[in-house]
């Protein structure tokens, strides 16, 4: 049986960045630190509480059989909350991810966040960047979407969700992901994604290239949901002009409310609020377009 608990809460000690927290797993085995391969020098994540919320780990079936974690936060009381699935960036199901889902939490949404990745390993605790890329290239794309497929079918008998109202978010990786899911689920009634990769890289090879499909630009025409997308223009490893290309192929295909804004001096990752790349007023911006999106057409 999956069982929802509400934990002590998180101590401020666990906010400051240190060894102990940084290499800190709770006894059921869930990282709660920050992912050290990431985490800025000096960073002040920002830290919100469950005060009024249920907060916890479940666990629920795959397509394959897996016992797939994830993370839910909720706000206290009998619900149903709309539902927002929150994908990670390669970092998996680290602090910063179970705190996004605590904001959405705090703004009236029933939280998911799957751990895509434990499959092979838990990237969260890992600092050897090719280990991690290693983990993630692991999980593709018929993976992911069994997963995503399992969370809302998940969701769908819990008491407390409106399985009718499904929002999802994602983070670089996750932000790809976004795209994918709302061109494969109909049950997806908005997505926003935050700089994720769109088409492959110029110096990409036909075996990266492949391994990357289905790619969001190919995917325009075959949303399900209105999707916005958070993007920099600093950003080194998503040119600008594949974020043209995206809102160009959007335009073709028809998809008036789905979008893309770019913001011109913010860099990968200026969500992150754990990381050198983060920029606040660009954060602040992009999460007030996502309540907006989500209050829109989840509510």
């Amino acid at each position: 049986m999956t069982i929802l608990t509400r934990p002590e809460g998180n101590l401020p000690t666990d906010f400051h960045l240190s060894r102990r927290a940084l290499a800190g797993l709770t006894a059921a085995g869930v990282f709660t630190g920050y992912a050290p391969s990431a985490l800025a020098q000096g960073a002040q994540p920002v830290a919100t509480d469950d005060q009024g919320l249920e907060t916890g780990m479940v666990s629920y079936p795959s397509a394959d059989g897996f016992d797939l974690p994830a993370y839910v936060a909720r706000p206290e009381g009998d619900g149903p909350f709309p539902v927002v699935i929150v994908v990670s960036e390669i970092f998996g199901l680290h602090a910063y991810i179970q705190d996004v889902c605590r904001r959405l939490a705090k703004a009236g949404y029933a939280a998911v966040a799957p751990a895509f990745f434990v499959r092979v390993e838990d990237p969260a605790p890992l600092a050897d960047m090719q280990r991690i890329q290693a983990i993630v290239a692991a999980a593709g794309y018929e993976q992911v979407m069994g997963d995503i497929n399992a969370t809302l079918e998940w969701t769908s008998g819990q008491l407390w969700a409106n399985a009718d109202k499904v929002g999802i978010t994602g983070f670089c990786w996750g932000g790809k992901v976004v795209w994918q899911a709302a061109a494969r689920f109909a049950a997806i009634d908005a997505g926003v994604a935050w700089y994720g990769r769109l088409r492959p890289s110029p110096t990409a090879t036909p075996e990266q290239a492949e391994a990357g499909r289905p790619w969001p630009v190919d995917l325009a025409g075959d949303l399900k949901a209105v999707v916005i997308g958070n993007y920099g223009g600093q950003d080194q490893g998503i040119p600008n002009d594949s974020v043209a290309a995206m809102q160009e192929a959007l335009t073709a295909a028809g998809a008036t409310e789905s979008g893309i804004k770019l913001y011109p001096d913010a860099p990968h990752g200026f969500h992150a609020d754990f990381r050198a790349s983060y920029r606040p007023t660009e954060a602040a911006d992009g999460w007030a377009r996502l309540l907006a999106l989500f209050e829109a057409k989840l509510r």
